[in-house]
């Protein structure tokens, strides 16, 4: 099981939903080739399936569309991630180690995952194995069975993820980041939850089971299956095996974050050797690829940041004054930011790098980006996510999370499809729009000083 959370894991990989629809049929243009097939169940579940050219294997994921955005309740963070552990317990029917046994067995290659919008079952099996796939998974979303012991135990094991976690910087990085930027919406806490609230939750034995009930419904769910599949043999096997599977009818709402209208900021010491960090951040819209400033905000992540940027050249490559320079859109369900790491040699070049980020995007925001230059971005951009589609799990993985963050299976063609839009313009504009200092958070961390 895997925990992805904060700057290092952006899951934008987004999917085409093409109703079985062949390429010719639908363009030349989409960015997404495979056909695909979707049906529904009476009780709401979402099946998806990808056939791709993939002799003898299948990657079949289970999208659940919680994840710790959906944490509401106060003091009870981190249990869209607790759950990612919770649901390889077992049940009656199958029971931990009998579920391992199988998935031993099956040759199957099995793990999940939580990030702040969506949680994520996926196997990698034999295609033979479909139906014993379906049948296991089937039974543990419907049947999930643990005492007050196992969840105990599962909660402490969380809080030793959590620990192991802080031993690296980047987590409370990401934690004060998190905290800082966002005063209301969810996204104030990261995906594990607040430290508190994990040291708490082997004390939440009830709410886990309202937390339970109330997301793993069939349709808050989504099945994908992508490789050697038949998507009526798949639906027969999903109708007979989740056709059972009781509809809710829970929500809740989500607090909208207010507009930022003053810098923040926040110092922080490590206690042990590491590199000066600076980590900024900037309200962005959601990652809705039909917003024109999404695929601009992902052009200018690269025309200032990226590898052939003058920025990265001279800090980096020249100077080598700066280990690590990074930035990213971050795709998210709901508003979020753009956020920009670098990582100095040494502690007083964090006050000149700072300075030099904020003048390329100010520069950025005065010139327009060189048409060339844009053109070669947008081209890189669309061949690197094309060029990643390359096994069945990574086909998976891009219908998912376009579903996760969209709800909309065809998301990617449309971000895609924006890129090809975007004009030296429209980056100047998005410069202008969100780099303001009265929207930019400041983080900074530094090894304490030597007594």
């Amino acid at each position: 099981m895997a925990l992805r959370i904060g700057w290092r894991v952006a899951f934008f990989s987004l999917a085409l939903l093409t109703l079985g629809l062949s390429g010719s049929a639908l363009g030349e243009d989409r960015i997404f080739p495979y056909p695909t097939r979707e049906s529904r169940l009476g009780n709401g579940l979402r099946v998806i399936s990808v056939p791709f050219e993939s002799p003898g294997i299948i990657a079949y994921y289970t999208v659940v569309r919680t994840g710790s955005r959906n944490e509401v309740e106060k003091g009870l963070s981190g249990f869209a991630h607790f759950f990612e552990h919770m649901m390889f317990r077992g049940t009656e029917k199958y029971p931990q180690d009998k579920y391992n046994a199988v998935l031993k067995a099956l040759g199957a290659d099995s793990n999940a995952f939580t990030t702040d919008d969506w949680t994520c079952y996926h196997m990698t099996v034999p295609a033979s194995a479909l139906p014993k796939a379906v049948e296991i998974e089937s039974d543990r979303f419907q049947n999930l069975k643990y005492n007050e012991a196992d969840f105990q135990k599962e909660a402490r094991a969380v809080l030793g993820e959590y620990n192991k976690g802080a031993s690296s910087p980047f987590l409370i990085l990401d934690e004060t980041m998190q905290d800082k930027a966002y005063t209301t919406h969810t996204y104030k806490h990261t995906t594990i939850g607040f430290l508190a609230d994990v040291k708490d939750m082997p004390n939440q034995y009830a709410y886990s089971k309202t937390f339970f009930d109330r997301w793993y419904r069939p349709e808050n769910c989504t099945i994908i299956v992508a490789g050697d599949v038949s998507h009526e043999r798949l639906m027969t096997l999903v109708e007979k095996d989740y056709g059972g599977w009781k509809r809710g009818n829970a929500s809740v709402e989500i607090p909208a974050e207010p507009e930022q209208k003053e810098e923040r900021s926040a110092k922080l010491k490590w206690p042990l050797p590491t590199l000066a960090t600076l980590y900024l951040g900037y309200h962005i819209p959601a990652s809705d690829p039909r917003n024109p400033d999404i695929a601009a905000l992902g052009v200018l992540a690269q025309a200032v940041f990226g590898e052939t940027s003058p920025l990265y050249q001279k800090l980096v490559l020249e100077e080598q004054s700066v280990v690590m320079l990074v930035a990213s859109a971050d795709p998210r369900r709901d508003p979020s930011l753009f956020t920009i790491l670098a990582r100095a040699r040494e502690a007083d070049k964090v006050a000149d790098v700072r300075k030099r980020i904020e003048n390329a995007l100010a520069d950025a925001a005065k010139t327009p980006i060189d048409r060339t230059r844009l053109e070669a971005i947008k081209d890189h951009l669309r061949y690197e996510y094309a060029g990643s589609l390359q096994s069945a799990d990574a086909v998976a993985l891009a219908v998912g999370s376009s579903i996760a963050l969209t709800d909309r299976p065809d998301a990617m063609n449309e971000l895609y499809a924006a890129y090809a839009r975007v004009t030296p313009a429209d980056v100047q504009r998005v410069a202008q729009r969100y780099f303001a200092s009265t929207n930019e958070t400041v983080v900074t961390l530094e090894s304490e000083p030597k007594k």
